[in-house]
């Protein structure tokens, strides 16, 4: 029997650096959970980026930057899974934004297919933080996918000490993102 490569590409970040992080075992059970046409490839150096300084543009780009520059490029659509900070984003994600939105074409970020989930420990999971990223994607042009919601809330509940996430909910909740965002994929722009 021959089997078929994934059709669409998807680029997996986790706002968090953390090494056990919630949103980075969300992104797993995300690529455990994906439709067949789709494979997810994970980005796991946004803590290599620099800060953002428009200076640093005037040469080559550091190589952390051009790596994600090159892995967005080459991607149909973006999976973020984001924790809150202070009612808000992490600056590393935040950084990575910046550094992507300058690239040729906003990286092209501008019109591609982007979906958002979050996990956090809290009673409201990742809801202001989840607000807060759709808020800057839009600003920088991304076709954000609305629905449905992933918001993990009391995260530390719903994944084992493995780091799988086992709350059918939830687990229900990713598949029907990751269907819609195929969809999306599908559609084309």
């Amino acid at each position: 029997m021959t089997s078929t490569a994934p059709e669409y590409r998807v680029l997996a970040l986790s706002g968090s650096l953390r090494a056990d992080s919630y949103n980075t075992a969300l992104l797993r059970a995300a690529r455990e959970l994906a439709p067949s046409s789709m494979s997810i490839q994970f980005h796991s150096g946004l803590g290599d980026l620099p800060l953002y300084n428009e200076d640093l543009e005037k040469g080559p780009l550091p190589a952390a930057v051009h790596d994600l520059y090159q892995q967005i490029l080459q991607s149909d659509a973006l999976l973020i899974a984001t924790p809150e900070h202070n009612a808000s984003i992490p600056a590393a994600l935040k950084n990575a934004i910046d550094w992507m939105s300058r690239m040729p074409d906003g990286a092209g970020m501008s019109g591609k297919p982007m979906v958002v989930a979050g996990a956090s420990p809290g009673a409201l999971g990742t809801a202001r933080a989840q607000l807060a990223l759709r808020q800057i994607l839009a600003a920088v042009g991304a076709d954000v996918l609305t629905k449905p919601e992933v918001m993990v809330f009391r995260a530390h509940e719903q994944f084992d000490a493995t780091g799988t996430l086992t709350d059918p909910f939830t687990r229900t909740r990713l598949v029907d993102l990751l269907s819609e965002l195929a969809r999306r994929i599908k559609r084309g722009p």
